[in-house]
């Protein structure tokens, strides 16, 4: 068992030595898996950036969803307040030209009325649309962190 045991301790030291093959073999022998790892690790970064943009679409569209309802209560609630004033605004003005008769006061009244309407919804529709123009949809997030990648990229590689 002693002989085993020396002829063991000797043997090993060259059969170490003789196992490692040299340096630049191991490197070349593992470019394939290097590669292989980095196409995964690309990948994967990947497939995080594109679920990162599929969660802002997400809370982007969410936004928009509950806007658009709440703008649509209040414009069904302000059309049927509208329709009531205006009818009452074209009565009041109406009864300012009385000496043109019933009927043709009742038009005028409700001519003025409506013009008035019309200039003043011209004036906030343009308001909105330059408001809305102003918001940027793109995914701040998603292409904040596409460029940290490609500026990484131009680095390392």
């Amino acid at each position: 068992m002693a002989d085993l045991e020396r002829r063991g301790a000797a043997s090993a030291p060259a059969r170490a030595y003789e196992a490692e093959p040299p340096a630049v073999a191991t490197d070349i022998d593992q470019l394939p898996t290097m590669f292989g790892r980095l196409g995964d690790d690309v990948m994967a970064m990947l497939d995080a950036k594109l679920g990162l943009l599929k969660l802002e679409l997400k809370e982007e569209a969410a936004v928009y969803t509950r806007t658009v309802a709440m703008i649509a209560v209040g414009g069904v609630l302000a059309a049927v307040g509208f329709a009531f004033l205006n009818v009452a605004v074209a009565f009041f003005i109406s009864t300012l030209f009385a000496s043109l008769g019933a009927p043709l006061s009742y038009a005028v009244g409700f001519l003025i009325t409506g013009a008035l309407y019309l200039l003043i919804g011209g004036v906030i529709i343009l308001a909105m649309k330059g408001r809305l123009a102003k918001h940027s949809p793109a995914p701040a997030r998603s292409l904040e962190e596409l460029r940290k990648d490609k500026q990484w990229l131009k680095n390392d590689i």
